[in-house]
């Protein structure tokens, strides 16, 4: 990769190139539930601006700059109640919207409050999570239609966890299907009765899958191929949103999962985990596994914080783990497995320095449909990816017959979320 390329890539604050792209979708900001009506506000730090969320006594949420208007001291330290944040320092008051709505250290014929206009993000809550466009107001589009933000409340359970790396990094792991067998093979293995888990034993045996990558107008729906028995091949499809949407095959008929990948800063970001099921309500088993970090998409995290509990300090493992002859073996895992990866890179690995190969074509055309939607924003056009409809599509894995040759006509049906919409974006 070019160095001016990479630059592209890393770029957050606004007039770069990728952070206007960023600024033109919505982002998940926080969860829901880490806000009360006149509760304590929220730090939030998104896209390299530091930020805080509150929810107001009837409920509203606001997303604010973090430094008041007045003086620049932190509204962390606000106090919020009666309809309204204020600044501990002097008083200045801002609703969810960045009114100032009071001014009690000026005298009442000096005060200013109509000429004030604090920076402030809109805020829609959706199925757990408070989502915000930060982009210009005259462009902000509809939310879109993933089906995790579709369904009943009931189906979903999100989390949210802290990656210490730059969200691409962490977002081409989901992306890349070839890694599977190599990353995750050694817990695969110790599958009691792989012979139970037909999926899992072609992951492990067929090292460099077929990729056939379709670019659709919201992203790339990603198929993965595998030769499995001899009549027929183990398909993985899933699929790359716009601007950091991922989505991941799990076997089997329970809930889905994915992933938006949300940039702190240059070399952190927020991962929010996403799992539902199309057609039902999650059970409280479901979700008590969810809540606890026992599943392969949700981490285990340090308790009164979004930090996973096996992270770097310990190797990404448990510390009660038995001793293991290299220190790979005792990440058991598979979030701690990819983490580990991702995050040995560094904050943000340096792109130029990288010899991608052959299957490595799905990474490179994600990254080139973010550099292009960068550019085309930069010339004044709309970004790709602002139709809602054009997000209806669901993850899924088969076994089919080897004389299949079209998988996107035979796994359409099971990947739309609205028929007609496939057929008519690829």
């Amino acid at each position: 990769m070019r160095r001016e390329e990479h630059e592209l890539l890393s770029g957050l604050a606004p007039g770069t190139p990728m952070g206007d792209l960023l600024r033109r979708y919505w982002t998940a900001a926080v969860l829901s539930r880490e806000l009360e009506a006149d509760g304590a506000p929220v730090r939030v730090t998104l896209l390299g601006e530091d930020l805080v969320a509150f929810r107001d006594s009837k409920g509203r949420v606001g997303l604010l700059d973090e430094h008041c208007a007045h003086r620049g001291a932190s509204l962390y330290f606000g106090k919020n109640m009666n309809g309204g944040l204020s600044c501990w320092y002097h008083g200045w008051k801002y609703d969810v919207d960045g009114k100032c709505l009071d001014q009690p250290n000026e005298p009442p014929q000096t005060r200013f409050c109509d000429r004030v206009k604090h920076t402030a993000y809109p805020c829609i809550e959706r199925n757990g999570v408070v989502w915000t466009y930060m982009g210009p107001p005259d462009k902000k589009p509809e939310m879109p239609a993933l089906e995790w933000l579709t369904v009943p409340e009931s189906h979903v359970f999100v989390s949210k966890r802290l990656q210490q790396c730059n969200w691409l990094q962490g977002m081409d792991g989901d992306i890349d299907g070839c890694h599977l067998g190599f990353l995750h093979g050694h817990v695969i293995e110790q599958v009691p009765d792989l012979n139970q888990f037909r999926s899992a034993k072609w992951l492990i045996r067929d090292l460099y899958p077929v990729f056939d990558p379709v670019t659709i107008p919201s992203g790339i729906l990603l198929s993965t191929r595998r030769n499995a028995a001899e009549d027929t091949h183990y398909y993985r499809v899933n699929q790359w949103f716009l601007p950091g949407y991922t989505t991941i095959p799990l076997p089997g008929d329970g809930p889905q999962a994915g992933h938006s990948w949300v940039p702190r800063d240059r070399g952190q970001s927020w991962v929010f985990t996403f799992s539902w099921h199309p057609s039902r309500p999650l059970t409280d088993a479901e979700r008590a596994d969810f809540e606890e970090g026992k599943s392969a998409v949700h981490a285990e995290l340090i308790p009164g914080t979004f930090v996973p509990s096996h992270n770097k300090a310990n190797d990404y493992a448990d510390p009660d783990a038995p001793p293991a002859n290299q220190p790979w073996m005792r990440i058991k895992n598979f979030q701690d497995q990819d983490m580990s990866i991702t995050e040995s890179m560094g904050g943000l690995y340096d792109r130029t320095r990288e010899s991608l190969g052959s299957t490595d074509k799905v990474l490179i055309q994600t990254r080139r449909r973010l550099m292009a939607a960068a550019r085309s924003v930069q010339e004044g056009q709309d970004p790709p990816g602002l139709d809602p409809d054009s997000f209806r599509f669901r993850p899924y894995s088969a076994e089919l017959p080897r004389s299949v040759t079209d998988w996107r006509e035979a796994v359409g049906d099971a990947i739309e979320t609205r028929p007609e919409t496939y057929r008519n974006s690829v």
